[in-house]
């Protein structure tokens, strides 16, 4: 008997680590997708994916989906840290279509063996065809990287950034546009912060062109805000937001700067021109004296500074 019981639980053993070793080959650290892919195959270099989900389901955490030729390769929820390059620069383009859809990309990491919990998104056309809500969603995790990435056609926001906790959240080299909602909305809902750093984005035909909510703290530089209702909001809900734009041009908005109560924003070498209103109230809007605001209906100078402001 004793024997037997010996041979059942080393019989066990053997399956358990047969199942864990399994598991990990499943688990690859670069996976690829391609438009000609099946997702029933293994996700490598020449048995590529179909879609963007079948491959997160191949890659080990901290891995890489890459891209091999142009397709649309479907949404996107992505509970650990991952990268998915849509390859660009000739290798291929991440297309995306998310009509219908609550979102293109949904952000949501909260496995607290995941010590990154960091998303990396390059290289990607997302498309909501006015019907899809969100482009990119953010609401658990510690790090969101968007590079090289057009949003269009959304019913509500192109970027929303809704978290409970503090993270941090970069863009470079984006360009949102159509969406009814927000081109760029970010805020901490539990008293977290939202550290931000926007580079060289172009935000168009939006509600708020970038909407700086409660917690976010960061700076926006070599970026174009044109042709939405309100260029750049920053408002204030019991925890501090503040926006320092640098290098900035604002134009063809009902205000081109709005400040709320308890928040604060910095400009410099900005042009601001061909609003209504080019800031609101100006006395929350600090500057270094070295911006261009003129053309508006309304030339409101920061601080009650006399013009011109170049």
């Amino acid at each position: 008997m004793n024997k037997l019981r010996f041979a059942f639980t080393a019989l066990a053993f053997m399956a358990f680590t047969l199942a864990v070793s399994s598991s990990a080959q499943a688990q690859a650290t670069r996976t690829w997708v391609s438009g000609v892919g099946d997702d029933v195959n293994p996700c490598s270099r020449t048995a590529p994916c179909k879609t963007y989900a079948g491959a997160i389901s191949k890659t080990a955490k901290d891995g890489e989906i890459s891209t091999l030729d142009p397709g649309g390769f479907g949404t996107i929820t992505t509970t650990k840290s991952i990268t998915i390059n849509g390859g660009g620069a000739g290798q291929g383009y991440g297309s995306i279509l998310s009509a219908l859809a609550p979102q293109g990309v949904l952000v949501n990491i909260t496995d607290v063996n995941d010590i990154r919990k960091s998303v990396k998104l390059n290289w990607l056309d997302i498309n909501g065809a006015s019907t899809g809500t969100d482009g990119i969603r953010m609401i658990a995790g510690n790090t969101l990287h968007i590079e090289n990435t057009f949003i269009d056609g959304m019913a509500g926001d192109g970027v929303d950034i809704n978290v409970s906790v503090g993270i941090a959240f970069s863009m470079k080299n984006v360009s949102i546009r159509n969406c009814v909602g927000s081109g760029v909305k970010m805020a901490s809902t539990g008293g977290g912060s939202v550290g931000f750093s926007l580079n060289n984005v172009q935000v168009s035909k939006t509600g708020t062109g970038i909407d700086v909510q409660n917690g976010a703290r960061g700076t926006i530089t070599d970026t174009v805000i044109a042709l939405n209702t309100t260029g750049i909001s920053v408002t204030e809900a019991g925890n501090d937001a503040e926006a320092n734009i640098v290098n900035a041009t604002i134009t063809g908005h009902v205000t081109g700067i709005s400040v709320g109560a308890g928040a604060r924003a910095r400009i410099a070498r900005c042009l601001i021109t061909q609003n209504v209103t080019s800031l609101t109230p100006a006395a929350q809007v600090d500057t270094g004296n070295n911006n261009t605001i003129m053309g508006n209906t309304n030339n409101t100078a920061p601080a009650g500074l006399p013009f011109p402001q170049n």
